[in-house]
C-alpha cells in the first residue's frame, strides 16, 4: 500500500514540475493552442495499473483532475499577462522613441539658436593667449566652432595685441604667415630679415604682411596711447592653428633653445653651462613689458652720417592714405589687393579692405563674387544685415530657397563674416563715423556687385528680362533701382515725391 501512494504521489509531483516548468516553454512554443491531451492520458495511466488497489486509483484520478484544473487555470492567466507584457513592451518602445524624437529636437532647436548669428562674433568669443601687465594677445575662436557654414576659412585665425604704453613684445616667429594691421597707436616693428634686423615706423592704418618664420619684435612708442594690432594668421603646417616661438627670452617667456640639451647649447654656443643658465634664467617680465622711456628711444633706428638713407623703412601700404576705389560725402572704401602687392597679397590671395561710412549713412547692398570678408570694427558705431540662405526658418514650399536676415549692433572690436556671393549692408549710427578694416579671402579675380546705386545689376539687366523677372514694366523698375550716388548713401527714407514716383 505505501508503494502505490508513493507511485500516486510521484506522479502527481510530476504532472506538478511539467505544468509550472515545462508548460510555458510549451506554451510560448504554440502547443498550447493545441487540444491538451494530458488528462487522458493521466486517467488512462491510473485505470491501467493493476497494482493498483480502487482506492488508488480514484487517488490517481483525482490527481489527474486537480492537475488539469490546475492547468486551465494557468492557461487563463497567461492569456491574460500577454497582452500586458505586449502592452507594457510597446508602452517602453513608445517612451524611448518620444524620448529621441525630444533629444533630436532640442539638438536641433540648440544647432537653430546657435545658427540664428553664424556670421557675428562678441567679445566672449575671444580666448586670451597672452596676459601680462603690459598687455594681451586675444585670439578668436576658430571660424568653424561658430558655425560649419563657416569652412571656407576654417584655416585662418585672427588676434588682436593689445600693448600698453611704453611697452616691449618679446621677439618671436610664428608657423603661420601674417598680415598686421595697425587699428590705434604708434608702433616700432623689428624685422630680421637675413643678417640685420630692419626697422618698420608703424602709423594708423599702416599693413604689413609677414612670412612665416620671420623673426620680430614690436614696441609701443606712445607713452599715453595703447596699441592695438589686428594680426591675420594663415596658418603653414597645421591648419586652423599657430604657434609662437621665443629665440631669445629666459623663464618667461621661455626660450625654444631651453629645450635642448645641455651637450647640444655647450656645443652650438660654446660657453660652459653655467654661463649658458645664467643666461636663460634672467627674464621673466612676460612677453609682453613694460620699458623705459630711454629704452624706447634706444630702440628707434638713427641715421647715420655715412648712410643717409639708413633710417627706418616705411610699410609700402597705408589704407588711409592710399587712393579710394569709392568716395563721396557719404563715405570711403580703399582697397589694397594682390595686383598692388605681388609678393605677398597676390601669394595669399588676399585683400585689405578699409571702409569710412559717415554718420547716418549707409553702403549699398552687395555682394562679393568669389571673396569672403573678416571683417574687425575699428572705431564708431552701427549695424550690419547679412542675408543667408542657410538658416532660413521658412517651412513653406518655393521654387527657390527662402532667406534669413542676420543683423547685429557694431560697436569697436565687433568681428563679423561675410561668405563669398551673401549680399550685406553697413550703417553707421548718429554722432560718429563708422570705420570697419576687412580681411579679403579668395581675393584674386573678386568682383563687387551691387543692388543699388549707379551700375547696380538690376539696373543693368535688360528690360525684357527685368520685365521677366519683377512681373513689374521695366520703367517702373528703373525708376526704383536708378539713382546718381555710388556704394555709399545716406540713410534716411525717401520723400512723398520720391515714394509716389
Amino acid at each position: 500500500m505505501a508503494i502505490t501512494t508513493n507511485f500516486s504521489l510521484t506522479l502527481f509531483f510530476f504532472f506538478f514540475f511539467f505544468f509550472f516548468f515545462l508548460f510555458p516553454l510549451f506554451s510560448n512554443l504554440g502547443l498550447a493552442q493545441v487540444e491538451d491531451p494530458e488528462l487522458k492520458t493521466c486517467k488512462h495511466q491510473c485505470l491501467q495499473q493493476h497494482q493498483y488497489s480502487q482506492s488508488d486509483q480514484q487517488q490517481c484520478l483525482q490527481s489527474c483532475e486537480l492537475y488539469h484544473h490546475l492547468k486551465q487555470e494557468r492557461e487563463k492567466q497567461i492569456e491574460e499577462e500577454t497582452p500586458k507584457k505586449k502592452d507594457h513592451s510597446h508602452y517602453h518602445q513608445h517612451q524611448q522613441e518620444e524620448e529621441s524624437r525630444e533629444r533630436q529636437e532640442e539638438e536641433q532647436e540648440k544647432q537653430e539658436e546657435e545658427d540664428d548669428n553664424p556670421y557675428i562674433f562678441e567679445d566672449s568669443d575671444f580666448h586670451t593667449k597672452v596676459q601680462t601687465e603690459g598687455g594681451r594677445i586675444r585670439v578668436l575662436k576658430n571660424f568653424t566652432q561658430n558655425s560649419k557654414l563657416l569652412q571656407g576659412i576654417q584655416n585662418l585665425r585672427l588676434a588682436i595685441l593689445e600693448a600698453r604704453p611704453h611697452t616691449f613684445v618679446s621677439p618671436r616667429h610664428f608657423d603661420s604667415d601674417v598680415v598686421l594691421f595697425n587699428m590705434m597707436g604708434r608702433a616700432l616693428l623689428g624685422l630680421v630679415k637675413e643678417s640685420q634686423t630692419e626697422k618698420f615706423i608703424l602709423e594708423r592704418g599702416d599693413m604689413m604682411p609677414i612670412p612665416a618664420g620671420t623673426p620680430l619684435y614690436i614696441v609701443n612708442r606712445e607713452e599715453r596711447e595703447k596699441l592695438f594690432l589686428a594680426m591675420l594668421h594663415i596658418p603653414v603646417s597645421t591648419p586652423g592653428k599657430f604657434e609662437e616661438f621665443f629665440g631669445p627670452g629666459g623663464q618667461d617667456p621661455e626660450s625654444v633653445l631651453s629645450a635642448f640639451s645641455q651637450n647640444v647649447l655647450q656645443a652650438a654656443l660654446q660657453s660652459p653651462i653655467g654661463k649658458l643658465e645664467r643666461l636663460f634664467n634672467q627674464q621673466n617680465e612676460g612677453s609682453i613689458f613694460k620699458i623705459s622711456k630711454e629704452q624706447v628711444q634706444a630702440l628707434a633706428p638713427r641715421r647715420s652720417y655715412w648712410r643717409p638713407f639708413s633710417g627706418p623703412s616705411r610699410p609700402e601700404f597705408n589704407l588711409f592714405n592710399r587712393r579710394t576705389t569709392y568716395s563721396n560725402e557719404y563715405g570711403r572704401l580703399t582697397e589694397v589687393g594682390p595686383a598692388d602687392d605681388k609678393d605677398n597679397l597676390d601669394r595669399l590671395n588676399l585683400m585689405l579692405t578699409l571702409a569710412n561710412i559717415s554718420q547716418e549713412s549707409m553702403s549699398t547692398i552687395h555682394y562679393n563674387s568669389h571673396a569672403t570678408k573678416i571683417a574687425v570694427v575699428i572705431d564708431g558705431r552701427g549695424f550690419v544685415q547679412i542675408v543667408c540662405p542657410h538658416v532660413s526658418k521658412a517651412k513653406h514650399e518655393k521654387s527657390g530657397p527662402s532667406y534669413h536676415r542676420i543683423s547685429s549692433e557694431l560697436k569697436p572690436g565687433k568681428v563679423f563674416v561675410v561668405p563669398q556671393a551673401h549680399p550685406f549692408v553697413l550703417m553707421s549710427s548718429k554722432g560718429q563715423n563708422l570705420l570697419v578694416l576687412c580681411f579679403e579671402i579668395n581675393a584674386r579675380d573678386n568682383k563687387k556687385f551691387t543692388f543699388a546705386g549707379k551700375d547696380n545689376i538690376v539696373s543693368s539687366l535688360d528690360d525684357n528680362a527685368k520685365e521677366l523677372a519683377f512681373n513689374y514694366p521695366s520703367d517702373l523698375v528703373n525708376k526704383i533701382f536708378n539713382r546718381k550716388e555710388t556704394f555709399f548713401f545716406p540713410l534716411e527714407s525717401p520723400s512723398e515725391e520720391r515714394a509716389d514716383a
